[in-house]
């Protein structure tokens, strides 16, 4: 996934792979103030910039909020529902990807969030740990 395959993306679409990404990084139950600058400062470089980081505050408060509200699950359909096309859901997958390798490893708990996630995007397990290989070297 590039910034040229983000740069297609719509607000709305974008603002949605966002929200997958946080459900990534938040996947282990806990966002300390750290995380959440680390977590903002890697999205605004990932979306080179699309959304400046005020604005990514605000979406990850209103994630976490929806999250807390409704449970993991009802946001991944979420997610689905506004990015009805493959392309973007397998976008937002990778991104999660991403987020959940930023340390350099895929932890099982992380493994088996990509494998829900990608799930929930109606995404193949077998092209999602085709993703998971290809973006972690």
């Amino acid at each position: 996934m590039s910034g040229n395959d983000l740069q297609a993306l719509g607000e709305a679409k974008l603002e949605a792979v966002v929200e997958a990404m946080f459900l990534a990084a938040y996947a282990d139950g806990e966002f300390s103030p750290v995380e959440r600058a680390h977590f903002l400062k890697s999205v605004e470089s990932l979306t080179d910039g699309r959304l400046p980081t005020a604005r990514l505050a605000v979406l990850v408060t209103e994630a976490g909020e929806a999250l807390a509200r409704e449970g993991r699950k009802a946001r991944l359909q979420s997610v689905k529902d506004r990015l009805p096309e493959a392309g973007a859901r397998r976008a937002a997958l990778s991104m999660a990807i991403r987020v959940t390798a930023a340390d350099g490893i895929i932890r099982t708990s992380e493994r088996e969030l990509i494998f829900e996630t990608a799930e929930a995007l109606e995404i193949d397990r077998n092209e999602a740990a085709n993703l998971v290989s290809t973006l972690i070297r």
